[in-house]
């Protein structure tokens, strides 16, 4: 195993010849958010797994704090990872921060990806304190305003812990109990305090929406119907926006990680867009 394989935690499974399906989480998650998912494809697909540099079952010391704060760095990685394994083509299935990852990296090299499937993604991450809310502006209604968002970055700073147990059960849609909520907290929990602050004033301040003309990927966009991070309006804005063709889904489901807190709803639906491709 190289040594990006190793950072990264690469693991790649199945043995099903219908191509390979890279699968990226989104930030406080690791690769396990993908877990009622991945039996379902095993079997048809090469399955690549990995954690994005930061997320708590990483290696805190390789995290490059210059690096990481814009995505680009991010989507460098998911190119390395591609690359070191030797990946022609792949369809990408990103969560949130990894849902742009993968179009930014599909700008760099678009023969790396036949298709992404976005899952609860926007191209502009400002936050609120209380969730991932984006920012509106006059062509834009993504949320909230911006005037709260240091709040949220001293929130993580004077009490993170405090600050997870707040944020995760707003974020997925449930309470303290739910199984869903409490995974994420786990996640979130297990992620280097600084580093969670460097991530989320990396993702809360990106702006992928000038990008978008330029994509030439086909771009399947998945999301709840009930979002705090990302309303309904932020995927029509990427459907509208996007250079390549694309297709909009909104599931009856509440919360950012809907394949965490709903997978039977879930499922379904991102197999779908796996196999199928968008009909013009």
């Amino acid at each position: 195993m190289g040594l990006v394989e190793e950072a990264h935690n690469v693991k790649v499974i199945g043995s099903g010849n219908k191509g390979t399906i890279v699968l990226g989480h989104g930030f406080g998650t690791d690769q396990s958010v993908w877990r009622h998912l991945v039996p379902h494809l095993v079997d048809d697909y090469r399955i690549v797994l990995y954690d994005n540099m930061g997320a708590g079952t990483t290696n805190p010391e390789y995290f490059d704090f210059d690096r990481y704060s814009t995505l680009e760095g991010f989507a460098f990685d998911l190119i390395a990872i591609l690359e070191d394994i030797q990946i022609e083509s792949c369809i990408f299935v990103g969560h949130s921060l990894s849902a742009m990852v993968g179009v930014l990296a599909s700008l760099n090299r678009p023969e790396l990806f036949s298709k992404i499937v976005l899952v609860s993604a926007s191209p502009r991450h400002v936050s609120r304190f209380f969730a991932f809310i984006f920012v509106n502006d006059v062509d834009y209604q993504g949320g909230f305003d911006e005037e709260d968002l240091e709040q949220l970055f001293e929130a993580m700073r004077s009490n993170y812990k405090a600050w997870c147990l707040g944020f995760a059960p707003m974020v997925v849609g449930g309470d303290l109990d739910s199984v869903a909520v409490q995974e994420f907290s786990r996640t979130l929990f297990n992620m280097r305090p600084d580093i969670a602050l460097c991530m989320a004033q990396t993702i809360f301040s990106s702006d992928m929406r000038q990008l978008l003309p330029f994509v030439s990927v086909p771009c399947h966009i998945v999301q709840s119907a009930k979002d705090l991070a990302v309303p309904v309006a932020v995927s029509e804005y990427l459907h509208t926006n996007l250079g390549s063709e694309s297709v909009v889904e909104v599931m009856s489901t509440d919360g950012h990680l809907p394949q965490l807190s709903s997978p039977d709803i879930v499922i379904p639906v991102l197999l779908r867009h796996i196999r199928n491709d968008i009909v013009v």
